[in-house]
């Protein structure tokens, strides 16, 4: 099954919505966990148990389990393989970029046979976009995916993207999704006009910056128009609702029935 495949049977099936992982210290806290290993393991496994069977796509973010070490990355490898076993579409937000045999190790972490490997990672392509073919040879290979960045939801990203450097990054994409397998997505933030034309993509965009970051479901349809693949990312507005189960669940319901209402 292609990439396009798997994204079109989970966003019918499930929503289009994306929750993220992203157990920071403050949320840790909130929840009665640890910050360390110990403490991420638990709240990925929560967030799992909370989402299966109800939430289409789950992004962790790999920095806070990355942190804590051998300890942290082997939490990240049961609470994907949890997400995984729920029926989820997993993004690993690695935000990995690099040349060569570098960039191809990459790919074998996060897309081959690792244990770490997921249904799509995040990728940088400020090395060029060229540097990324490894990576995007080896999730086409795989029916998976990779989500470029392209025109993300932080202030700062203007500073490399703007000038037509995003436009690039979109054209690229749009050329390597020919084939129609929807192996390249993009990530382009939910805060703003993002100023892109992004007709004949043939892939996801992953929108960040849904809830705390200020976007809301009405947005979505007004930045990114009719047609496009949309997977809005909300993260602390969902995982506020925990610790418990039943709470996390009915938060993930309620703001995948807004972005569902608001998408048509």
């Amino acid at each position: 099954m292609t990439f396009a495949a798997r994204v079109a049977t989970a966003a019918s099936t499930r929503g289009r919505l994306v929750v993220g992982i992203d157990p920071h210290p403050p949320l840790l806290a909130a929840w009665g966990l640890s910050d360390d290993a110990a403490g991420v393991r638990e709240f990925g496994l929560r967030c799992a148990e909370a989402f299966a069977g109800e939430v289409g796509f789950i992004k962790p973010q790999v920095a806070f389990f990355e942190q804590f070490g051998a300890a942290g990355m082997l939490a990240l490898e049961e609470v994907m393989a949890a997400c995984r076993e729920a029926g989820a579409v997993v993004i690993a937000d690695a935000k990995r970029g690099d040349i060569g045999s570098t960039m191809a190790g990459y790919a074998r972490a996060w897309l081959g046979d690792s244990p770490l490997a997921a249904d799509a990672v995040t990728l940088s392509p400020y090395l060029g976009y060229g540097s990324l073919r490894p990576a995007i040879d080896a999730a086409r290979a795989a029916g998976r995916g990779v989500f470029v960045l392209a025109r993300t939801s932080n202030p700062e990203g203007a500073q490399v993207q703007a000038g037509g450097v995003a436009q690039r990054i979109v054209d690229d994409a749009r050329a390597d999704n020919a084939d129609g397998a929807g192996t390249v997505g993009l990530v382009v933030g939910a805060t703003r006009e993002h100023g892109l034309d992004l007709g004949g993509l043939n892939g996801p965009i992953l929108a960040p910056g849904l809830g705390a970051q200020g976007a809301t479901p009405a947005d979505l349809a007004a930045i990114f128009g009719p047609g496009a693949t949309v997977l809005p990312n909300s993260s602390r507005q969902v995982l506020g609702a925990g610790p418990d189960a039943a709470a996390l669940r009915s938060a993930a319901l309620s703001v995948r029935d807004e972005v569902e209402r608001a998408l048509g």
